[in-house]
């Protein structure tokens, strides 16, 4: 007898056609039946050794996060109920460049202090992998949801070339290109780039063509944090789309926004560069989170030449008054590229965390608040804090617009990603919240899409582009990654405020055809594995 059926489930199944009413048999970790409309028709329904009511609830493929920071939360946080909660059952990490294989030793405690903002500095892991299938090993040990993960362009660059704002050599550039082939090849399913983040800003166009010829020999597709989302955006996501046509490579464009006052409602005009480039021929897809700030590290911000050579410069940089000088300019009167090109508007920068936690008072004001408190100019109490925290505090920056979010979410390539930041005291809602944003606020609420449509965005169009067969639809074969939740009252519990409260209207997570949400509690099953590039 099989392990489990779900019965009288409204099945929203991915694909986008209209939710039918079926019981749905789960064994082995795959769904092995589906009998529709079973009650209705009077026919023999199907028996298990448990039997869940799923009455008045939408049974759904799990969802898959295509932009996610739990590269170290899976690690150290085997309850993970900020996107267990959510209905997560995939996510993609490795984003934005920079992640923590491959590495060497000098590399990895480089790349701990660049990101800690985002990840923490990792004092609690044990940090036993340094190359991309070692990490996806140690994933295999079990995790709270599945994870693939992206080849950090930013990484690479920084072991085959340093910190350096400079050409690679050629013999450079044979390395990387070595190194990207063998992280596809031990399982990774594409390379990220974070290009306003130190070192992977560095690269030309031309370099970054060469390594998506490698990423696309291999199958797998390109996802960066381009050059700008203010002033600049429509060149950025234009150099994008030339360099992975000039490549022969799939696109997907990482938290795909048009930012700060520059861009308010030119959504549109990004949405007619991409349908031209699809109308080509082009391989596009794209992610978003369904909120307007958002979130990165306060040290972004700086000039690239401000951060070249590493973090022990940079923090040399700031402690240099004239130097400092230097970057305050940058930041405040010409536009960092750091900043998007764009010059910082310290009431939109919030703090919402700190490594230190004696700093914890910055928390939760934005720059010019506190700065307005101690007396000081917001530039001073800026560098005070980087150097204070060796470049930890990370941020909310408040420069989104409504209409842009709601335009790109309805785009035919669109899927969702959260890019939630786990760390600090105060991180962005997005990361507890951003699945059930979706399907409360932008689906029964505001009407943006309905609930197939969006369904369909979370689920199989990202198992699309992750070349997944076998998961993204509720489908006889498949595996059973699955989320039950009810239609009227699913929400986001997380808030500006409360950004750590967990969503509502949720009760059933299944991964592997094993519940790690039941009756709305995270239970103890970590059955979560890495999920590898499938071979062409």
């Amino acid at each position: 007898m099989e392990e489990l059926v779900i019965r009288d489930a409204d099945v929203v199944d991915g694909s986008g056609d209209l939710s039918y009413r079926a019981d749905v048999v789960v064994d082995g970790g795959r769904i092995v039946s589906i009998v529709k409309e079973a009650a209705a028709a009077g026919c023999q329904r199907p028996k298990a050794r448990r039997e869940l009511d799923a009455e008045g609830l939408v049974l759904a493929p799990g969802f898959i996060d295509m932009h996610a920071h739990s590269d170290l939360a899976l690690l150290r946080d085997p309850d993970h109920s900020a996107k267990a909660a959510q209905g997560v059952t995939l996510e993609v990490l490795g984003q934005d460049g920079l992640s923590y294989a491959p590495v060497d030793d000098r590399t990895l405690g480089e790349v701990r202090s660049a990101i800690a903002g985002w990840n923490g500095g990792g004092d609690d892991i044990d940090f036993d992998w340094r190359s991309v299938g070692e990490y996806l090993d140690r994933l295999d040990a079990g995790i709270a949801v599945n994870a693939a993960y992206l080849i950090p362009q930013g990484t690479v660059r920084a072991l085959a070339v340093g910190w350096e704002d400079r050409e690679a050599t050629p013999r450079e550039l044979d390395r990387m290109r070595q190194l990207v082939a063998e992280g596809l090849e031990q399982g990774a399913v594409g390379m990220s780039s974070g290009l306003t983040y130190t070192p992977g800003m560095y690269a030309e166009e031309a370099e970054l063509t060469e390594l998506c010829r490698v990423v696309a020999r291999y199958g797998g597709y390109y996802c960066p944090h381009h050059r700008s989302y203010g002033a600049g955006a429509l060149e950025a996501y234009a150099e994008m789309v030339a360099l992975t046509r000039e490549a022969g490579c799939a696109l997907h464009l990482a938290h795909a926004t048009m930012n700060f006052g520059v861009n308010k409602g030119r959504a549109p005009e990004l949405l007619a560069l991409l349908d031209e480039a699809l109308a080509a021929g082009a391989d596009i897809s794209l992610d978003t989170y369904p909120y307007t700030p958002g979130c990165t590290t306060l040290v972004a911000m700086l000039p690239g030449w401000a951060s070249e050579g590493g973090p022990k410069e940079t923090l040399r940089r700031l402690a240099d008054d004239g130097t400092a000088e230097r970057i305050r300019h940058h930041l405040e009167v010409t536009g960092s590229d750091g900043c998007h090109g764009v010059p910082i508007e310290w009431d939109t920068i919030e703090i919402s965390g700190v490594g230190d936690p004696a700093l914890g008072e910055y928390v939760g004001r934005t720059v010019r608040e506190s700065a307005a408190l101690r007396g000081q100019s917001p530039w001073a109490l800026a560098r005070e804090l980087l150097l204070k925290d060796r470049l930890a505090p990370s941020i909310l920056q408040h420069v989104g617009h409504e209409e842009n979010v709601r335009a790109i979410m309805r785009h035919r390539v669109h899927t969702g990603g959260s890019d939630g930041i786990l760390q600090g005291a105060k991180p962005h809602p997005r990361a507890y919240g951003t699945f059930p944003q979706y399907l409360g606020r932008y689906v029964r609420e505001l009407g943006v899409l309905s609930l197939e449509e969006c369904v369909a965005h979370l689920t199989s169009r990202p198992a699309a582009r992750l070349r997944l067969a076998d998961r993204g639809l509720v489908r006889e074969g498949y595996r059973a990654d699955l989320v039950l939740f009810d239609p009227r009252t699913v929400a986001a519990g997380s808030t500006f405020e409360q950004p750590r409260a967990l969503p509502v209207g949720i009760p059933y997570v299944l991964v592997d055809g094993r519940f790690v949400m039941e009756d709305g509690r995270r239970t103890d099953v970590l059955a979560g594995r890495s999920v590898r590039r499938s071979p062409r």
